[in-house]
C-alpha cells in the first residue's frame, strides 16, 4: 500500500518545465516605504506657518504621498525629505525667536539686578524742578 503524500496519479504525464514551481530571490533587506510626514506638515501649516514654510511642507508631503501611491518610491523619498526639511525650518523659525527674546529679557533683568545691587542710588534718585532748567 502506497502511503506517500501527496498522492499523484501514476497515469498522469510528467510535469513540464513550464509547470515547474519557481522561486524569487530577493537580495538585501526590504526597504520600508518612504515617509511623507503628512501629519507633521498639517501641524506646521496650521500652527507654524511662518513665511509659508508650513504650507510648502504640506505641498511636498502631499506630492510624496501621491508618488508613493503611484509606485515611484525614489521620487516619494526625495519629496518626503524636502517636506521634512521645510517642517524643520518652519519649527525652528517659529520657535527660536521667542526663545531668544526670552533669553534676552532674562539676561537683561539679571544685568539690571547686578547694577542695582552695586549702586542702590540708581533707582532712588529724586528730581526736583531745578534739574529741568
Amino acid at each position: 500500500m502506497d502511503t506517500a503524500f501527496p498522492r499523484e496519479d501514476p497515469r498522469a504525464p510528467p510535469p513540464s518545465k513550464a509547470d515547474a514551481p519557481h522561486s524569487v530571490l530577493t537580495l538585501g533587506a526590504p526597504h520600508p516605504p518612504p515617509r511623507d510626514h503628512l501629519i507633521w506638515s498639517l501641524f506646521s501649516a496650521l500652527y507654524l506657518n511662518l513665511c509659508c514654510l508650513g504650507f510648502l511642507a504640506l505641498v511636498y508631503s502631499v506630492k510624496a504621498r501621491d508618488q508613493k501611491v503611484a509606485g515611484d518610491l525614489e521620487a516619494a523619498h526625495r519629496l518626503g525629505a524636502k517636506a521634512k526639511c521645510f517642517n524643520l525650518l518652519a519649527a525652528l523659525w517659529t520657535l527660536v525667536p521667542p526663545l531668544l527674546l526670552l533669553a534676552l529679557v532674562v539676561t537683561g533683568a539679571l544685568h539690571l539686578a547686578q547694577l542695582a545691587k552695586g549702586s542702590p542710588a540708581v533707582f532712588s534718585t529724586a528730581f526736583d524742578d531745578s534739574d529741568y532748567d
